[in-house]
């Protein structure tokens, strides 16, 4: 089987570099427009289901993308992007200037990220495989496809390539409607990596 990991279109707020988490914001123009030019190569599988993070730039992403044929779509909060509390709805120059030391964990030591209201990068990380556990077992021989989120997708990806969460932002980078693919045969105790934000593994 293979499971299709897809993170969301731009939004106004990826625009504006304004910090989204689970606050809601919505695709711009170009990121319905990058959605769109996916969704053919998506085609070329027999996706049988799609699981889509309940939030609003995901659930607009997912639409666009398997409009045709229509698909099976289940809405879980579980894949939603990480919770950032109080810095949700701010621009990332004003936490910076805000939360200077955290700021600072946050994109160069995500695995020293502990900012007060906010969810560690571990946890987002484990809610996803679990997340990622029940798909597969409900799966055994079928393609389906995630639509997520940039923190929550990479994590995943990081802990199945044995990547420390230390390296969480290297490269490949997620970039809006990045699409990456993972296999399982049955056999194999970890699903395998097979396309990487794009990028052929």
């Amino acid at each position: 089987m293979r499971v299709h990991l897809i993170r969301h279109g731009q939004t106004n707020w990826n625009k504006e570099k304004r910090v989204q988490g689970h606050a809601e914001s919505t695709l711009t123009l170009e990121g319905k427009q990058q959605a769109a030019a996916l969704a053919p190569a998506l085609k070329a599988y027999k996706i049988a289901k799609v699981y889509c993070s309940s939030s609003v730039r995901t659930r607009e992403t997912a639409a666009i993308l398997f409009a045709e044929p229509s698909l099976p779509i289940e809405y879980c909060d579980e894949l939603r992007e990480i919770f950032l509390g109080p810095w949700e709805g701010l621009l990332q120059s004003e936490i910076q200037e805000l939360y200077p030391e955290d700021f600072t964990h946050f994109w160069n030591a995500p695995e020293r990220f502990k900012q007060e209201g906010a969810e560690l990068f571990d946890a987002v990380q484990q809610r996803g495989l679990m997340q990622l556990k029940r798909i597969l077992s409900a799966h055994a021989t079928e393609d389906v496809a995630i639509v997520s989120h940039g923190v929550l997708i990479k994590s995943i990806l990081c802990a199945l390539e044995g990547r420390p969460m230390a390296k969480l932002w290297e490269p490949p980078i997620m970039h809006n409607c990045a699409h990456s693919i993972v296999t399982c045969d049955g056999t194999e105790t970890t699903p395998r990596i097979v396309q990487f934000a794009g990028i052929a593994q």
